[in-house]
């Protein structure tokens, strides 16, 4: 058996091990470490889902997600009707600030704009519309304010990383330019690159993180 086509059913195996997943209406095909996934699921959150469980499984390198929503009949909802059930889900969210986060949606379609202090709220305004009965896709283009002093933003990012389970057999080098930040090296799965990626997105100050850690 080839290594592409073991690849190939350990994500199927795992898209099928998830709860959240139906897995009989994805497809999956592997090719040197890259897992493409199509077919059509009946959420948003569950086309996340799918994706993330795929980053999951070992030896993925990447994933190139081609999945399509086919909301049914029962869970369809108009343009209106969904950004009201998306601002009052972000007013209940406190982590959320209030005020902060446009909400525009065209054809199921939701985009979020506006700007907010950390990282996490931005992440938990995006998780919050992705769950929401009638929405096909999310665009997050909520903005993270940069603080006054992010001079050693670098080093509290490093100190981060020594902290956290990454083995030393993994090196990574953090640039830091302002709150733009820059992560290179490799890493050895999947799982650690994005450990990587948020411990950078919770330094104070950080407003964007470039993560081109390699997987070897």
């Amino acid at each position: 058996m080839s290594l592409d086509t073991q690849l190939q059913e350990a994500v199927l195996a795992e898209l099928g091990w998830d709860p959240s997943v139906t897995a009989a209406h994805i497809g999956v095909a592997a090719n040197a470490g890259v897992v493409t996934l199509t077919g059509h699921v009946e959420t948003f959150a569950e086309k996340h889902a799918a994706e993330t469980a795929a980053h999951r499984v070992r030896g993925v390198l990447a994933v190139a997600e081609e999945i399509e929503v086919q909301l049914p009949f029962e869970r369809v909802r108009g343009d209106e009707e969904i950004a009201a059930a998306a601002l009052e889900r972000l007013a209940w969210d406190s982590s959320v600030p209030g005020d902060a986060v446009s909400v525009k949606v065209e054809q199921g379609w939701v985009t979020l704009t506006g700007q907010v202090e950390w990282y996490y709220q931005r992440q938990a305004a995006g998780e919050n519309v992705a769950r929401l009965h009638g929405v096909v896709g999310v665009s997050n283009h909520i903005g993270v304010k940069p603080v006054v002093n992010v001079s050693d933003i670098g080093s509290k990012i490093r100190h981060a990383l020594n902290r956290s389970w990454l083995t030393d057999d993994q090196t990574i080098t953090v640039a830091a330019d302002g709150g733009q930040i820059h992560l290179t090296g490799t890493v050895r799965s999947p799982y650690d690159r994005q450990v990587a990626f948020a411990a950078a997105w919770s330094a104070p100050g950080a407003i964007e993180v470039q993560n081109d850690l390699a997987i070897v």
